[in-house]
């Protein structure tokens, strides 16, 4: 029977995480996922700048050359030819989330549990759904479906006609991390409201953007977020990008179309 077991030592700990403290979690954002969607593919940021931002995140990188899983403080490429490459620190990326990964809540999932089965378990845990929630599951993956994109070439078309093109690798038994944030429906424009996940196997040889999952046994912890610091690019790409058009169409056939 699948099931998802909360450590109540760790509940008592979200008390201590929601306290403000000089210490306090922060969410590190570079641009927003509505400059992302429109087109603005090419970002100032080094992948060595951003590390000294967090250890745990997602994002891409310049022209959308595949899927960035931040994990431990090592920024990994899942490209869409299927390979795992660790990223350069020169490398620079157009949009990415990261944070010092501190989790207050520990619970864990025995059998099979899917994405929508995740989530809805998820969902009863995060009672406030109005912060920020960075969520890492390590276990065995019986089956993770991950997607990448191939870099683009200028002039950039919008992110929904480029994700048509998207490379979808299946695989089987797998032991890995999901990388995931949660954020709340007032983030809309700006990060991805709900879920947003990412996976890196253990062998470092499997990742991308997840689009479905049966995990098996795993160990889930879970960090509320109080803060987020938003650093805005100050290219011309990111100042000519039309952001006040409402996006949320887009937003759900790039990030939302999941096998659940």
């Amino acid at each position: 029977m699948k099931k998802l077991v909360i450590s109540l030592s760790f509940l008592a700990g979200i008390g201590q995480a929601l306290a403000h403290t000089a210490a306090e979690p922060k969410l590190y954002q570079y641009s927003t996922i509505d400059a992302l969607l429109a087109g603005a593919y090419d970002g100032d940021l080094t992948v060595k700048q951003l590390k000294h931002e967090g250890n745990f995140g997602i994002g891409t990188f310049n022209r959308i050359d595949g899927e960035m899983v931040m994990v431990d403080g090592e920024v990994f490429q899942a490209k869409s030819d299927g390979s795992v490459v660790v990223a350069s620190p020169t490398q620079k990326t157009p949009f990415a989330a990261v944070t010092s990964f501190s989790p207050s809540i520990q619970g864990s999932t025995t059998g099979p549990t899917t994405l929508k089965e995740l989530e809805e378990q998820l969902d009863k845990i995060i009672v406030n759904k109005n912060l920020f929630y960075a969520i890492r599951v390590e276990g065995h993956f019986q089956q993770v479906t991950t997607r990448a994109i191939s870099p683009q070439d200028k002039p950039y078309r919008p992110l929904a006609e480029v994700s048509k093109t998207q490379s979808v690798f299946n695989y089987s038994d797998t032991d890995g991390v999901l990388v995931a944030f949660r954020s709340p429906p007032f983030s809309k424009g700006v990060n991805v409201p709900g879920y947003h996940y990412h996976y890196l196997s253990n062998d470092k040889k499997i990742g991308g953007h997840v689009l479905g999952l049966t995990l098996g046994n795993s160990v889930i912890k879970i960090m509320p977020i109080l803060n987020i610091d938003i650093k805005i690019p100050s290219n011309e790409m990111f100042a000519n990008t039309d952001q006040a058009v409402d996006r949320t169409t887009e937003l759900e056939s790039v990030e939302r179309a999941r096998k659940k």
